[in-house]
């Protein structure tokens, strides 16, 4: 899964250019590649523009876009304020949302990130409850009473609330979904409406190409 995520992540950097309009319209429609929400929301992006990725490790598109997205943010950071939302919209992702917030509050999300992603989709362990997800922290080498304390505490709650509120507020009915500047969303599937029958490759590949212009038209607005 490894090697297909990379090689994911290689034509979507490396095919960028060479792709063009072929993948993707030279100016993406709203309401075919990306949507807007009927009004802005706030963000705490600051001078930035904010760019949130909704996503749930449960889901199969989320790990193989993960490392497109990743290189993407890498590559704005001078540019964006970015940040993660794990969505629990369906059974067995409250467990795997906490535990996504709880890393969060621990200041160990990103060294982990992945390997939540891997435990579910290569170690294909089943991580629906509150022991699956202590069992899995254990074994990531973290320290199973601190996590735990962490995972049951009003913080990490309150956290929740609040990621349940954004879905909610930037109305997430599929995912992975990017929102950019608290009024533009896209993703794989919407970025690639536009030009049916592409596989999945070539969907992040417009996707990525969607957040480029959704990011320039929001500096723009900015001004």
């Amino acid at each position: 899964m490894r090697l297909i995520q990379n090689l994911l992540f290689a034509l979507a950097v490396c095919g960028l250019n060479a792709a063009g309009a072929g993948a993707s319209p030279a100016e993406p429609k709203d309401g075919v590649e990306y949507r807007t929400l009927p009004e802005a929301l706030n963000t705490d992006g600051g001078k930035k523009i904010e760019v949130i990725e909704f996503f749930s490790y449960n889901c199969p598109h989320c790990n193989v876009f993960e490392p497109v997205v990743a290189g993407w943010v890498k590559k704005n950071a001078d540019k964006i304020s970015f940040k993660r939302v794990h969505v629990a919209l369906l059974g067995g992702d409250g467990a795997l949302q906490r535990s996504y917030v709880t890393l969060e509050a621990m200041g160990l999300a990103e060294q982990n990130h992945q390997k939540l992603f891997d435990a579910v989709h290569q170690q294909r362990l089943r991580i629906s409850d509150d022991e699956a997800v202590f069992d899995w922290a254990a074994k990531a080498g973290l320290d199973r009473d601190k996590f735990i304390a962490a995972y049951r505490s009003f913080g990490v709650q309150a956290r929740v609330n609040r990621a349940q509120t954004m879905v909610t507020s930037y109305k997430i009915d599929s995912w992975p979904m990017v929102a950019i500047n608290g009024h533009y969303l896209t993703s794989p599937f919407l970025s690639g409406r536009g030009t049916p029958g592409l596989g999945e490759p070539e969907l992040q590949l417009t996707a990525l190409q969607v957040m480029d212009y959704l990011l320039a038209k929001s500096k723009a607005e900015k001004k």
